[in-house]
């Protein structure tokens, strides 16, 4: 919750509306408001899936390091949270892929978390951490590829041969000699 204050005497508080996300990523023209997307954007993973708006939650505070009353005044740091378990846009496959490929990212209930404060800029940490919202999701979801059985080929069979008989014989010669006993 943001507040401003309008006199000493009046606070107007605004909440951020959970659709006011990338316009780049979601590929808006920069004269379209953010005010006037509507939840029924999404922002594409794959063809057949993308992850709608209202799924998502934005917080935003102040970052850290340099930059003086810039960024003691300013909430820049854009943190993305997304519910898996609760996404009504993925199956059951999926949620499981996700669940399994990205528990770096993901806490205990299930909620995937992704920070990001690199400029000092509150839309362009938006775009970028949707964009690494969608880039993860890519990646997580991608199927894994199918083995193929193949045989080794016979140079590369020799080639271990003869590894092993080198192998044996430095280790051979390790060895202390025997002793011949009368």
């Amino acid at each position: 919750m943001h507040l401003i204050p309008h006199s000493k005497r009046e606070v107007i508080s605004y909440r951020v509306p959970v659709c006011s996300l990338a316009i780049g990523a979601m590929g808006l023209l920069p004269w379209e408001s953010v005010a006037a997307m509507s939840d029924e954007k999404a922002i594409p993973i794959y063809p057949g899936l993308s992850i709608s708006l209202s799924e998502l939650t934005f917080r935003f505070s102040r970052s850290g390091g340099p930059g003086g009353q810039h960024a003691n005044r300013s909430e820049t740091r854009v943190e993305l949270l997304f519910d898996v378990g609760g996404s009504s846009r993925l199956n059951d496959v999926q949620r499981e892929r996700l669940l399994a490929g990205l528990g770096h990212v993901i806490d205990q209930n299930g909620v995937l978390h992704l920070v990001s404060s690199q400029s000092r800029s509150q839309y362009q940490n938006r775009e970028a951490v949707v964009a690494r919202f969608r880039a993860l999701l890519q990646q997580a979801l991608r199927p894994p590829k199918k083995r193929l059985l193949t045989r080794p080929s016979r140079a590369a069979r020799e080639r271990r041969l003869e590894d092993k008989r080198r192998r044996s014989s430095r280790k051979r010669y390790r060895r202390r000699p025997e002793q011949d006993v009368d």
